[in-house]
């Protein structure tokens, strides 16, 4: 691979997930397989490099140095071919450790929080006196050497010490020290640990689930591509400029995801902000919808579509207003006036007053009514079975678990015994009720189909029988919608709830337009999120493709004489 073909195709797969990520991986891949840099007949090959590391091993042992190093089984199958010039080690094999000994000066502690693993060096290490010593801080450590985090190796915690530090370091016992006798450079070994193969060699070797490490006998015994000292030098150089490459298309795409992300904010803003005329709105909403398929590259900017979608929706600025459709007031003076046989609250009636002390204004043919002023007749907004029984064969009840995708997952219900729900009738389940989250996850809704009428719901759902004089689906979708959301967080009140409060709920604030105009908006949402559905596909799509690419440019690193966009195809 080399730096002028990565520029040449990297447009087309910058954006695919991970790209740049996928790419660092993918050059130390090649680094210890030996196709990052061409071999050199002349350099001195591996072997006998192995050959001067026993002698260098032996005479530092004759002074006292180093530990007399165990004898190691040879590598009876390779795990992948080598270029002629290369051979295959053991860790140990070319490096040593260098013993542990006791603080008992000040010295400079080096334990994970010192490890800048990005850079690959120790950047802070603290200096402590031998009374602060933690009981780790044992194995004595010099510059050149190569330090790696045997406990979660996944984390990657590998780093050169590439300075003499004063007072001199010890590490942590969580660390195996790499000494490479000079023959061995220090950034090849840690170029070759955070290799794709070194990890999954770790991987297979390392124990613990909760806390995953390797152990120093099974570290020892790792397999390691060994190539000439000279061509260490090539690969190290080469990795380094690679790198590099990649830390400016990283900030590039950076720079250009934030381009982005302040044009779509900016575009979206201008739909929802309090200056925006009704004959402004239909040009602000062309350009936004015209340009947001260019813009939305990721996930989280479709989502961000979705809300604004639902916040232009029940603000009053999807559609227009007709005068002759009456207006929200007097639909709701004729849900309150229907035939009651027990009064309700007043104070269920009037919308919470924090929650309007920082609401926004309606249209004027609008008004503000709440949960309980919209149910059926004789019914109330509240919550479920309080501590369900379970059994095999009983009334289905609803969880927040079967809640999450914004349609109730039937064919996971669990069942309450029926006595035990028999006791919480106001929850019985009909056709077409809205459900509510009010715990945990907070806020997700879904209607009750057919098939799970006479069903139940758990203490952490709420039950919201909409009457039918409205438009349910309006009513949802105002629930769904960034201001009923936020009021259900907590946000609009100033505290972070761990869940909704049932008497607050009754009062939740939700805007109301009549009838003819809800189910105008209604459709109109309905054509938007096919739009978003539409740029969803759309995505995928591309991604697929820019994931596809990248494959193939990778693929060309290993078959240079590859077509790369044959190959995608």
């Amino acid at each position: 691979m080399n730096a002028d073909r990565l520029l040449e195709v990297y447009e087309q797969i910058s954006e695919a997930p991970d790209a740049i990520a996928r790419l660092r991986r993918f050059v130390l891949d090649l680094a210890v397989r030996g196709k990052l840099v061409e071999q050199d007949a002349a350099d001195e090959p591996a072997p006998k490099l192995l050959s001067r590391i026993a002698q260098e091993r032996k005479r530092l042992h004759e002074l006292g140095e180093i530990k007399k190093p165990k004898k190691l089984p040879a590598i009876d199958i390779a795990p992948f071919d080598l270029p002629l010039s290369w051979t295959w080690a053991r860790i140990r094999d070319v490096t040593s450790d260098r013993g542990q000994k006791i603080p008992a000066a000040e010295f400079t502690y080096i334990d994970v929080s010192a490890i800048n693993k990005e850079a690959g060096v120790v950047a802070d290490p603290k200096v402590l006196a031998p009374e602060e010593a933690p009981s780790r801080a044992r194995k004595v450590a010099r510059k050149g050497d190569v330090i790696y985090s045997c406990v979660r190796p996944y984390l990657l915690n590998v780093a050169v010490i590439t300075k003499d530090f004063d007072p001199a370091p010890i590490a942590s016992t969580a660390f195996a020290i790499l000494n490479g006798y000079g023959l061995v450079l220090p950034w090849y070994l840690w170029i070759a640990l955070r290799s794709p193969f070194m990890v999954e060699c770790v991987e297979q070797e390392q124990r613990g689930q909760a806390y995953p490490a390797i152990n120093d006998k099974d570290f020892s015994l790792l397999p390691l591509p060994l190539p000439p000292i000279a061509e260490q030098h090539r690969i190290v150089a080469k990795v380094d400029e690679l790198m590099a490459l990649c830390d400016r298309l990283e900030e590039a795409r950076k720079t250009r995801e934030e381009v982005r992300d302040k044009l779509t904010a900016a575009s979206l803003a201008r739909l929802t902000a309090p200056d925006t005329t009704p004959e402004d709105f239909p040009a602000h909403a062309r350009f936004a919808l015209d340009s947001l398929p260019d813009l939305t590259t990721r996930p989280d900017q479709i989502k961000t579509l979705r809300e604004t979608i639902l916040n232009l929706a029940v603000r009053g600025k999807l559609v227009k207003q007709e005068p002759l459709e009456g207006s929200g007031a007097e639909l709701l003076e004729k849900i309150l006036q229907l035939p009651w046989l027990k009064k309700r609250k007043t104070t269920d009636l009037e919308p919470d007053e924090a929650a309007m002390a920082s609401a926004f204004n309606p249209p004027t043919n609008w008004c503000w009514a709440t949960v309980q002023s919209l149910v059926r007749p004789d019914e109330i907004a509240t919550y479920g079975i309080l501590k369900p029984e379970w059994v095999e064969d009983g009334v289905p009840t609803v969880r927040v678990t079967e809640m999450k995708t914004g349609v109730i997952d039937i064919e996971t219900l669990p069942r309450c015994r029926t006595e035990r729900a028999d006791k919480f009738q106001k929850t019985t389940l009909a056709a077409g009720d809205l459900l509510v989250s009010k715990d945990g996850t907070i806020g997700k809704t879904a209607f009750v189909p057919p098939e799970l009428v006479g069903g139940n719901i758990t203490q952490h759902m709420l039950r919201f029988p909409i009457v039918s004089l409205v438009n349910r689906r309006f009513i949802r979708l105002a629930i769904d919608s960034p201001f009923c959301q936020s009021w259900m967080l907590g946000e609009t009140k100033g505290v972070a709830l761990q869940g909704v409060n049932v008497g607050d709920f009754r009062r939740m604030p939700i805007p109301f337009p009549p009838l003819a105009e809800q189910n105008r908006i209604v459709a109109k949402v309905d054509t938007l999120m096919a739009l978003c559905d539409r740029l969803e596909a759309s995505l995928t799509t591309v991604t697929t493709t820019r994931t596809r690419l990248l494959e193939a440019l990778l693929h060309e690193a290993l078959e240079p004489k590859s077509d790369i966009m044959e190959a995608a195809e």
